[in-house]
C-alpha cells in the first residue's frame, strides 16, 4: 500500500527535512546574492526508461512548485555531450549542478569545473568516485543489490530448483552504482555458491547498461551452458527483459527465475507473465523530491549537512549523502508500485495483462 511504501523513504526524507541551512553564499564578483539556477545533466533514455520517464518529470515539478529556474538536459549517452552540456550551464549561471554521471573520470571533471567556480554539486544517483561532490542523494544501493540476491534465492526456493546454475548478469562496469548492486547481490549468493548449493555458471557486466549487448551476451552465456541456467541475476530490468528474450526463443521462459530493478512497465508485465520473478522499485519520486530540495536550498546560497555519508572508495571521501530504502517487488505486490503513482493501471494492465493484473489485485 501506499502508506508502506511512503514508510520505506521515511529515513532518507528525514535526512532532507532535518537539513539545516548554515550559511549565505554570495555572488563572487560582486557580494549580491546570486539568482537561483539550477542545472541537472541526467545520463541517456536507452538504459532505463526512468531518467526521461520519472527523474526528469519529479525534478520538474519540484522546481517549478518552489518557483525555481532550471535547467535538465540530458546528455543521450555521450560523454563529450556531457562535458559540453556542463560547460554550458556553468557559463549561463547555473548557482547549483547536479549530474548522473556516464563514467566516474568524465563526471569528475565536470564536478572539478563546477567546484572551480564555486558552483554546489549533487551527485544524484550515482557517486563519482574520486569526485568532488558536495552532496549525494541515491538510494541504499548495495541494499537493492541485496533484495535481488534474496529474491532469486526465493524464487528458486519456491521453483524447487535444486543444486541450480547461475548467471549474473551485472550493470556497467563504469557505474559504481553496478558495482554496489552486484556487492549486495555477492554477499547473499556467495555463501551458497561456497556451499556447493548453487553455482555459478556465468558473471558478466554489460557495456553502458546497453540492453542490446546484454540479449548478446546472455545468449553466448547461455550457450555456454549448453542450456543449463536456472537462475538470472539480472541487474536492471532492461537487461532482465533482454535475458527474458533469450529464454522465450529457446521456450524456457518462465522456469528460469529473472530479477531485475527499475519496476518499469515492462520489468512489471514480465512479472505480471511469470518471467520476471522480482524487481526493485525505487521510489523516485522520493529520490526526485529529495535531490531537489537539496538542490533548491543551495541555489538559494543555504550550505546543509546531512545525518548520513558515503565512503567515496577511490578518495577516501565521505561523502555527505542522503539515501533512500528500496522495496522488492513479486507477483502479489505489484499493484503497490501502481498505489504509489509510479506507474499507471492504463500502462501496465494493457490486453495482454488485463487477466493477470485482476489476479494480482490491480483495481
Amino acid at each position: 500500500m501506499r502508506k508502506g511504501i511512503l514508510a520505506l523513504a521515511t529515513s532518507g526524507l528525514l535526512a532532507v527535512t532535518g537539513l539545516a541551512a548554515c550559511a549565505e553564499d554570495k555572488g563572487a564578483d560582486t557580494g549580491a546574492p546570486k539568482t537561483p539556477k539550477i542545472g541537472v545533466i541526467l545520463p541517456d533514455s536507452k538504459s532505463s526508461a526512468r531518467w526521461e520517464t520519472a527523474d526528469r518529470k519529479y525534478l520538474e515539478a519540484a522546481f517549478k512548485a518552489a518557483g525555481v529556474q532550471a535547467d535538465i538536459q540530458n546528455a543521450q549517452g555521450d560523454k563529450t555531450q556531457f562535458q559540453t552540456i556542463a560547460d554550458q550551464m556553468i557559463t549561463n549561471g547555473a548557482t547549483v549542478l547536479m549530474i548522473v554521471n556516464l563514467d566516474s573520470g568524465t563526471g569528475k571533471a565536470v564536478l572539478d569545473k563546477a567546484k572551480a567556480q564555486n558552483i554546489p554539486t549533487i551527485d544524484y544517483d550515482r557517486l563519482t568516485l574520486g569526485g568532488s561532490a558536495s552532496y549525494y542523494v541515491s538510494f541504499d544501493n548495495k541494499a537493492v543489490g541485496k533484495l535481488q540476491g534474496d529474491g532469486l534465492v526465493k524464487c528458486l526456493t519456491d521453483s524447487g530448483a535444486k543444486n541450480p546454475a547461475i548467471a549474473q548478469l551485472n550493470g556497467s562496469p563504469t557505474d559504481n552504482n553496478a558495482t554496489l548492486f552486484k556487492a549486495g547481490a555477492v554477499g547473499v549468493l556467495q555463501p551458497k555458491y561456497d556451499a556447493k548449493e548453487y553455482s555459478l555458471v556465468a558473471d558478466q557486466p554489460v557495456p553502458d547498461w546497453d540492453n542490446a549487448q546484454a540479449g548478446v551476451i546472455f545468449e553466448q552465456m547461455f550457450t555456454q551452458a549448453s542450456g543449463k541456467i536456472n537462475g538470472v541475476l539480472a541487474a536492471n530490468d532492461g537487461l532482465g527483459n533482454a535475458a527474458i528474450t533469450v529464454l522465450k526463443k529457446n521456450k524456457v521462459n518462465g522456469k528460469v527465475p529473472v530479477t531485475g530493478q527499475d519496476a518499469t512497465v515492462q520489468g512489471l508485465q514480465n512479472i505480471l507473465a511469470g518471467d520476471q520473478c522480482m524487481t526493485v522499485y525505487k521510489a523516485v519520486k522520493q529520490e526526485a523530491d529529495a535531490a531537489a530540495a537539496l538542490a533548491i536550498s543551495l541555489a538559494k546560497g543555504e550550505t546543509k549537512s546531512t545525518d548520513q555519508t558515503t565512503k567515496d572508495t577511490e578518495s577516501g571521501r565521505d561523502v555527505p549523502s542522503v539515501l533512500l530504502v528500496p522495496q522488492a517487488i513479486f507477483f502479489n505486490n505489484v499493484k503497490d508500485v501502481v498505489t504509489d503513482g509510479y506507474v499507471t493501471k492504463a500502462e501496465l494492465c494493457t490486453a495482454d495483462f488485463a487477466a493477470k493484473c485482476t489476479e494480482a489485485g490491480i483495481s
